[in-house]
């Protein structure tokens, strides 16, 4: 039940999204793997960095400084990647059109490719746990230790489909108060989950998810969005 139940937190969201928005769409799913490749890249280089300066291994915000600065270089590089591509995109896919003039849907496609393949190495290990035989908190630990993981997870994947649109549109634009903020929320986000080492989990959880409805507005503006089209929105459902 526990297995199921955090699976189901962390990835139900982000399945949905994937299933109505980018499954249908072949050139979506190629988008999406190959952000996902370029946050593996992120990943695998600061585990490099980890590993060569011995004397701080054992200091987690380290590597998360590390962590986090190389994944928005990363989110850079798949901006630079994609905008290069986008001649190549309308060659090759049916709906070049609703693609290419609509750029808020390619950044939204990397943040999604980013937040899984984020959310999928954050999580698998606690979900292999939670398989059993054991229960967490009966003698030691917290028994919200696997709820807290995965309600972390989803928090994670859903700021890098924010972060992604933001970045975008503030590298298209030259607003770099938008880039600011992506990376600044990235780092604050961050080095809240280092106060679950001790067990604080509401003071992890609540801060990243304000920093996520905050992050999940600006990049609802951002995307073209008003109140009145999230008005219509709920009317037509």
């Amino acid at each position: 039940m526990e297995f199921f139940g955090c699976t189901f937190l962390a990835f139900g969201p982000p399945l949905a999204m994937f299933a109505f928005t980018i499954a249908k769409d072949p050139i979506r799913i190629i988008i999406l793997i190959a952000s996902a490749f370029f946050w593996l890249l992120s990943f695998l280089i600061s585990s490099l960095l980890w590993f060569i300066v011995v004397p701080l291994r054992s200091k987690l915000a380290f590597g998360l400084v590390f962590s986090v600065l190389l994944q928005e270089l990363f989110r850079f590089l798949i901006y630079k990647l994609l905008r290069k591509a986008e001649s190549g995109l309308k060659k090759v896919t049916d709906n070049s059109e609703q693609i290419t003039s609509n750029k808020h849907i390619l950044a939204y496609v990397a943040g999604l490719g980013f937040g899984i393949i984020s959310g999928a190495f954050s999580l698998v290990n606690v979900l292999a746990d939670a398989v059993g035989p054991a229960t967490m908190g009966l003698k030691d630990g917290s028994d919200l230790f696997f709820l807290t993981s995965a309600a972390t997870a989803l928090c994670f994947i859903l700021l890098h489909t924010f972060w992604s649109v933001i970045f975008f549109s503030g590298m298209d634009n030259r607003n770099y108060l938008h880039i600011a903020w992506v990376i600044g929320t990235h780092m604050m986000a961050s080095c809240f989950t280092l106060l679950n080492q001790d067990e604080q989990y509401l003071a992890s959880l609540l801060p990243g998810y304000c920093i996520m409805v905050a992050t999940g507005c600006m990049a609802y503006h951002v995307a073209g969005g008003t109140f009145h089209s999230f008005v219509a929105s709920l009317k037509c459902c």
